[in-house]
């Protein structure tokens, strides 16, 4: 039992029973209780909060602030089907009716209401606001709890709200705390979903707000408040997620992920499509409702931040529609809707226009999203007429050169990146120095994903970086640190700047092209290999610069190649291992290191076990590279990399792709050229190996026995040599056989080989293990169990 602070006051408990009692026997008369009146019970509002804004001094008669932002209005005209105009004003909350409110939010914070008693609370107040939802709503400090009870109501009195307050619901999406509660309104219509019993009451109830709005929707489209509120309305009706950043704008990095191919999983935005629109009708009048205005609305619509993403969202809802994609799109356009018809969907004297438009931060956003969400006919379209022979003049512009990446970014097929490479191929110098290296980008990443100018992109890149004057040395460097590079005139003396951050679009540019075939990227292979040790152990440390590392370790280079920059780290892996991004460097060099190296790795970071064990990434990291057993027993070690290199080694070589084969001939162990043994004899080893290791993790894992001794381990090692040689000696006349038994085990659809592939040491290991379990010689395997 909690009770009120002040004496003489009744207790919370008290007053919810009182509140319920209320609830349950008024009868017919649902009107606010007057004699309920109680001191110090209710939550002092400000003065300010009376109004629409708590600040309106600095409001102009366009309902925007001094700063240009969009603002509610102190009143909204609008005009319904049968009424004449009207004009909604804020009137002042009832003190009365304060304190009401005031009383159930205690309760509420009290935490001392039930599930039951709080549904009949949520019912009884939401009645006592009949009437009175504007004022209530865009209360600051009531619009709280009207929220709560909005979330705690069943759907019959949420949608008697809603149809109560239909006529002035853009008025309270319009307000910044109407806003909130219009949001909650909507998220609790997209719960009771759910129930399909109730999809015809919320279908009624999402019909008289829809309505008010199409009366006059560029007012709610263009205020910061009523654009947000309208989006969630847009997303209710087709039935998609509210809070779905897919149909909302998407972030920047997310959208430059999926311009480069480096989200795969966003990489065709036509995933967006949602399959089972509720309302579909209903979102379809809400649609063509808002684009039914006239000529000077739709210029504003365009060129106005807000309603720009209110439009962003309707097209992206609509994916997987193209009959109303075309419609919409072709009006966004300029073009008359009632000429919709292929191959004429954009008429030629709006051409002119759109290409200015396109200069406008807002319709630039509009323009790449059309560009995301075109149907191939009207994409096709609008590549021929408004793009083509305009590509360098828009990339050229400070807004417009995103819209450029957008279409790079969609180019359909290797006919259209031929058009684009004409106008933009060799203008790559030209827009890095005007920085626009998102549109290099772009093509570089559009080049890898339709295989064609692969070669092209990479040399002209180098050559936009590297000129006459200029060693090759400097191409890593100078795209690393883009705008530091073309800022200076002298380029020849130009150095690695200290204490400058490397940029992110330059680590994206290089990570793009270390994928491209190892012919391609030679230039590039040369320059980051030529780096000073100091360099390269700078660009380890910053989060773009290690991408940028971790990019190179995984490309098809050689490892000749890839040592080369491995080594200039040398000394410094413990430093990088605690490193927030340096972890994963060190992981990339291991990996990338023959059984030398990756023993300087693991030997520099058992050094720094104690501090690495604290960090975020240590704990797996030191999983990942067995540096508990380089401790413990470094000869075990030695013996188990060796195996798991040959066994990946000889995988490959074995099942891989040609592609495959070239790529990996170098990658594995750079001492693995002296060991001359035949396939089938290093399997029997690497077998037999992993049962000595496995046994001997065996032991060492359960607590009260004794780990073995060198003399023990030394013969294991000892016998494992001599089953390798016994093996070659038996490998000539099973070759064949052995040959055939592989190639019928890993036989099948492709689907499965591929399946195979994607995990080599796995599936290798237990196959080989179970094929070759009945040639184990007996004694061996005696000798060998603990």
């Amino acid at each position: 039992m909690v009770a009120v602070g002040l004496k003489g006051l009744p207790s919370s408990r008290q007053r919810l029973c009182d509140l319920v009692e209320d609830s349950l026997m008024g009868g017919d008369d649902k009107s606010y209780k007057p004699g309920r009146k109680k001191k110090g019970l209710n939550r002092k509002a400000k003065k300010e909060s009376f109004g629409f804004d708590a600040d309106n001094s600095n409001k102009n008669s366009s309902g925007r602030g001094a700063d240009g932002s969009a603002s509610a209005r102190k009143s909204w005209k609008h005009q319904n089907a049968s009424d004449p105009k009207t004009s909604v004003v804020r009137k002042q909350v009832d003190p009365d009716l304060a304190k009401y409110f005031a009383e159930i939010s205690n309760l509420f914070e009290s935490n001392e209401v039930d599930l039951e008693e709080r549904s009949v609370l949520c019912r009884n107040a939401l009645e006592e606001t009949r009437g009175k939802e504007l004022e209530l709503a865009t209360d600051y400090i009531i619009s709280h709890t009207l929220q709560t009870l909005l979330e705690g109501c069943d759907v019959d009195h949420l949608c008697s709200f809603l149809r109560g307050c239909a006529k002035v619901f853009p008025a309270i999406a319009m307000d910044r705390s109407g806003s909130h509660v219009a949001e909650t309104a909507l998220k609790s219509l997209a719960m009771h979903l759910q129930d399909e019993h109730a999809h015809s009451i919320i279908e009624e109830t999402l019909k008289s707000i829809c309505k008010v709005i199409v009366a006059n929707p560029v007012d709610v489209m263009c205020n910061c408040y009523g654009s947000h509120v309208l989006r969630s309305l847009l997303c209710l009706c087709r039935g998609a997620p509210l809070d779905s950043s897919d149909f909302h704008r998407a972030k920047p990095s997310q959208i430059l992920a999926e311009r480069l191919n480096l989200d795969a999983s966003q990489s065709n935005r036509n995933n967006l499509s949602y399959h089972h629109p509720v309302f579909s009708e209903l979102s379809k009048f809400l649609i063509s409702g808002i684009l039914a205005c006239s000529r000077k609305d739709l210029r504003t619509l365009q060129t106005d931040q807000y309603s720009s993403l209110v439009l962003q969202t309707a097209l992206r809802l609509l994916v997987g529609n193209d009959p109303e994609l075309l419609q919409i799109i072709s009006i966004l356009l300029g073009s008359n809707k009632d000429n919709v018809v292929e191959g004429n969907f954009i008429p030629m004297t709006v051409v002119h226009d759109v290409l200015n438009l396109m200069k406008e931060t807002a319709y630039s956003h509009l323009m790449e999203v059309i560009l995301e969400v075109a149907p191939q006919s009207l994409y096709d379209e609008m590549f021929t007429k408004v793009f083509r022979n305009s590509l360098f003049d828009l990339s050229s512009h400070h807004c417009a050169n995103f819209v450029v990446q957008a279409l790079v970014s969609h180019a359909r097929d290797q006919d259209q990146m031929a058009l684009i490479w004409e106008e933009l191929g060799g203008k790559f110098r030209e827009l890095l120095e005007m920085g626009r290296s998102g549109v290099v980008a772009a093509l570089i990443a559009a080049s890898q994903r339709l295989h064609t100018h692969e070669r092209k992109c990479c040399e002209a890149l180098a050559a936009a970086v590297s000129s006459t004057n200029v060693s090759p040395r400097c191409i890593v460097p100078g795209i690393l640190f883009l705008e530091s590079y073309f800022s200076c005139e002298d380029k020849s003396n130009w150095n690695w700047p200290k204490g400058i951050k490397i940029q992110i679009i330059g680590s994206l540019i290089l990570q793009a092209v270390f994928r491209f075939p190892s012919e391609f990227i030679q230039p590039y292979v040369t320059s980051i290999t030529s780096m000073e040790a100091d360099h390269v152990l700078e660009a380890a440390k910053d989060a773009a610069g290690a991408r940028v590392i971790e990019a190179y370790l995984s490309s098809k280079v050689s490892a000749k190649q890839k040592h080369r920059v491995v080594l200039k780290l040398k000394g410094h892996f413990g430093e990088l291992s605690v490193h927030p991004s340096g972890s994963f460097t060190v992981e990339r060099c291991f990996t990338a290191s023959s059984l030398s190296l990756r023993e300087t790795i693991a030997s520099e970071l058992s050094a720094v076990r104690n501090e690495l064990s604290k960090t975020k990434q240590g704990p797996h990291l030191i999983r990942k590279l067995d540096i508990d057993g380089f401790t413990a027993r470094p000869d075990q070690w030695r013996l188990k990399q060796s195996a798991k290199q040959l066994t990946y080694k000889e995988f490959y070589s074995t099942f891989g792709s040609n592609d495959t084969k070239s790529s990996r001939k170098d990658s594995f162990l750079a001492d693995s050229s002296k060991q001359t043994s035949n396939s089938q004899g290093i399997k029997n080893m690497r077998k037999e190996i992993d049962n000595c290791l496995d046994s001997t993790a065996l032991l060492s894992g359960k607590s009260g026995l004794k780990r073995r001794s060198e003399k023990e381990e030394h013969r294991s090692e000892k016998y494992a040599k001599h089953v390798m040689a016994d093996d070659i000696s038996k490998g000539k006349n099973k070759k064949k056989n052995k040959k055939n038994q592989v190639a019928s085990e890993y036989a099948g659809p492709s689907s499965k080989g591929a399946e195979i592939a994607a995990k080599p040491f796995l599936s290798t290991d237990k196959t080989v293990k179970k094929r070759n379990r009945s040639n184990r010689p007996s004694k061996a395997s005696k000798k060998l169990k603990p």
